[in-house]
């Protein structure tokens, strides 16, 4: 089994740790929602590696990008990266519905996700990426 191996950047914290500090900077419902889904990420698959990019977003990785958290006043928005390529038999996507690449979730204050079915989506994410990967490194037939 891989080894769960987590980006750095060497002049400053990691990004787990900087997600760390989002979470507590947040101190209201949004610090504990991202908090709560972050565990259920991690929860569902243990070689996700958590990334921080684009300025303060919080990404979480396996083969590629699966979903980012961004925080805003009213949402904690989880965007999957392919998100419309995912069976959502639960109905969970409820935002950015007419793209054809992305999917979100908002989760608004009081509100809560089903814990099975979020983890569930973030195992079909991981499979996709890694089936898109290995096609990737498989060579072409003449």
């Amino acid at each position: 089994m891989p080894k769960k191996v987590e980006a750095e950047d060497a002049s400053g914290p990691s990004p787990s740790e900087r997600i760390d500090g989002r979470i507590a900077e947040l101190t209201d419902w949004r610090g504990a929602t991202l908090a709560r889904v972050r565990d259920l990420i991690k929860q569902a698959d243990t070689d996700i590696v958590e990334e921080w990019k684009w300025r303060g977003v919080p990404v979480w990785e396996h083969d590629g990008i699966l979903c980012t958290g961004e925080t805003y006043k009213a949402v904690v928005k989880l965007t999957f990266a392919k998100g419309a390529s995912l069976e959502d038999p639960t109905g969970l996507f409820n935002s950015s519905l007419e793209g054809n690449t992305r999917r979100a979730i908002d989760l608004r204050e009081g509100e809560e996700i089903e814990p099975a079915a979020f983890q569930a989506l973030i195992q079909a994410a991981v499979a996709l990426n890694v089936t898109a990967r290995s096609a990737k490194k498989k060579p072409k037939a003449n």
